[in-house]
């Protein structure tokens, strides 16, 4: 062996040694888990008996269990309200922030600290804003005229909104951060070259600004869309899957398997459904963005 393939021996070896206590970490905590739950999602197991193997029982058991297929169903209400219109106002607010103008770094800190502030403290502020019977924003809607305001996460239909809208409001300022740094990227000669051809302010933005941002908004929106099918601790904090059934999403319903009941092989089995949805979704996303990008 050579001189120069035992520095290039010991330079792999230093590398492998500052990777090693995080690969040594991701394996113990998220590889092991991973397969352990998809092992245990064909099994029954409480804790307090031993491991039975029942084959796909649970799977099946899921067929006629209304929960879950609830569970399912508000998921993707969920996602469906939240993505798109966190994309919107995140988008809106970079734009609009991106501009000089007057106090921006204000308005951005402002914007940005629900996401990073406490989730139980926020929550609290929101629950007690949003009070149906004595929160300031009934209030002023009686005083405006409205008598029979909406009764936000104290009511069946209109909670899941309110859990939607509340991720809205905290989730923008994150994906505002990454979508001002996208348009930082975006080279002025092309606005410039717009503006002398006579491009309209919408027609720069769209024949311009969006295909500049493409790569940054499926970065977002697959991320969100993961996010929002995990969801867990804004339904925990908020409404504990309530009123009723309303809220209870599949990562809530989950825990309440695992955690509440101890039916663990089962909540295992709804874990791997999880991220077979996950899964195909993501595919689709990245699928879409191939069409998106032919389109634009």
């Amino acid at each position: 062996m050579n001189n120069k393939t035992k520095r290039a021996i010991k330079r792999n070896l230093v590398g492998y040694a500052f990777i090693l206590p995080n690969f040594i970490g991701l394996f113990i905590f998220t590889l092991l888990p991973i397969i352990f739950v998809f092992g245990l999602s064909v099994m029954e197991w409480d804790s307090a008996h031993p491991v039975r193997f029942i084959g796909l029982e649970n799977f099946m058991r899921m067929a006629g269990d209304s929960t879950f297929k609830i569970s399912i169903a508000n998921t993707f209400y969920y996602a469906l309200g939240t993505v798109p219109f966190t994309l919107m106002a995140s988008l809106g607010l970079a734009i609009i922030l991106n501009k000089k103008i007057r106090g921006k770094n204000i308005f951005r800190t402002l914007f940005f600290f629900p996401y990073v502030a406490s989730l139980i403290a926020v929550v609290v502020v929101w629950n007690m804003l949003f009070h149906p019977d004595m929160g300031p924003v009934n209030s002023l809607l009686y005083a405006i005229g409205i008598k029979n305001p909406p009764r936000w996460s104290a009511s069946v239909h209109a909670a899941m909104p309110t859990v939607i809208l509340f991720s809205v409001w905290r989730y923008m300022g994150y994906y505002m951060i990454m979508y001002l740094a996208a348009l930082q990227g975006v080279p002025q000669e092309l606005y410039e070259a717009g503006k002398l051809d006579g491009a309209t302010g919408w027609q720069r933005f769209r024949y311009i600004t969006l295909p500049m941002l493409t790569p940054m908004t499926f970065f977002i929106c697959i991320m969100l869309t993961i996010q929002c099918f995990k969801v867990f601790d804004i339904i925990y904090a908020m409404t504990n899957g309530g009123p009723g059934r309303a809220t209870t999403v599949l990562v809530y319903y989950i825990y309440n398997q695992a955690f509440s009941e101890f039916n663990f092989g089962y909540a295992s089995a709804m874990s791997v459904i999880l991220f077979l949805v996950v899964l195909v979704v993501t595919i689709l996303q990245f699928r879409a963005e191939k069409k998106w990008v032919s389109y634009m």
